[in-house]
């Protein structure tokens, strides 16, 4: 009797450290290009869900150092979401190759393009030439920074999820309806910040912002880059300061990856302010996931364009 009790004794201490790898492995491991995406899969997936992001948020997602990290991480994925529209074009491609993961590769079941169900801006017509600059064929990648793209990116991810492990569906289905109640309170209070700046026009140093301003009534009147991804040049710098100083436009926003030099010098000739956003989840301390880098851009926002307006 007393083997029979230690032999219990035992396993029960062994049970727990044995069913330790089992439920380990019952996560789906998820790598997102981006902590935008990852953020996303987190909210839906909960502990279901073991999440790798790979471009930080305060780096510039179209320049990615494909990190040896990286490929194992997607050797290992049984999910790859990306933002598609060619933004990882530069640097996803290698670590797809190197992985030989073929459950992740494009129109695989474990491959996600974020981007299929959400609404495009600035779509190019016509022929498209290095002349233009880097113009985005499938049109502007930075749909994330409208809440409305946000709640369907979810969905897809609550979708896909759900194909992958369809035992949890139900949960994938709660936590996507209590993430879009939570996105849904947000959006009223964002807009009700936002309402006093319909129509304010201001400049931004990259094509990153189309969604977002078009979500809060802002109307982008220019860009410090000449073309999209190419320097400010003096002749262009000039050209746009008379553009701001004939429309009244006083704010450049800034990504955090830019040089403030240029944006400094226009916005001194204006009486003007430059303001750096967070452009991604992670992008500064305070937006730590997807309602919070809301939260914290258009608390930023609000407050200097109502020390530049007066309303």
């Amino acid at each position: 009797m007393l083997r029979r009790s230690l032999i219990r004794h035992t396993l029960s201490l062994l049970f727990p450290i044995l069913l330790a790898p089992a439920i380990a492995s019952a996560q789906l491991k998820v790598v997102a290009t981006t902590e935008d995406l990852g953020s996303l899969a987190r909210e839906i997936g909960g502990d279901k869900v073991s999440v790798t992001a790979l471009a930080k948020g305060y780096q510039d997602p179209h320049f990615v150092d494909p990190k040896p990290s990286f490929i194992l991480a997607v050797s290992r994925a049984d999910l790859l979401i990306v933002v598609g529209r060619e933004l990882e074009i530069g640097w996803l491609s290698p670590l797809l190759n190197s992985s030989r993961n073929s459950k992740v590769q494009p129109g695989s079941s474990g491959y996600l393009d974020a981007s299929a169900t959400v609404k495009i801006l600035e779509i190019p017509t016509g022929q498209i030439t290095r002349a233009m600059g880097d113009v985005h064929p499938l049109g502007n990648p930075h749909y994330w920074l409208d809440p409305g793209n946000g709640r369907r990116m979810a969905q897809s991810i609550r979708d896909k999820l759900s194909e992958l492990s369809p035992n949890d569906k139900a949960m994938f289905a709660q936590r996507y309806t209590d993430f879009d109640q939570r996105l849904a309170a947000a959006e009223k209070r964002w807009d009700a910040t936002m309402a006093p700046y319909k129509g304010t026009k201001i400049v931004t140093y990259h094509r990153s912002w189309p969604n977002f301003m078009e979500r809060f009534g802002l109307e982008v009147m220019g860009y410090v880059e000449p073309k999209p991804g190419i320097p400010p040049s003096p002749a262009h710098t000039i050209e746009l300061i008379a553009e701001m100083k004939r429309q009244g436009a006083k704010l450049v926003v800034v990504e955090p990856y830019f040089d403030l030099k240029t944006p400094q010098a226009i916005t001194n000739q204006l009486g003007g302010k430059v303001l750096v956003l967070a452009p991604s989840v992670g992008g500064t301390k305070e937006a730590t996931d997807y309602i919070k880098l809301f939260d914290y851009d258009i608390g930023l926002l609000s407050g200097t364009l109502k020390q530049l307006t007066g309303k």
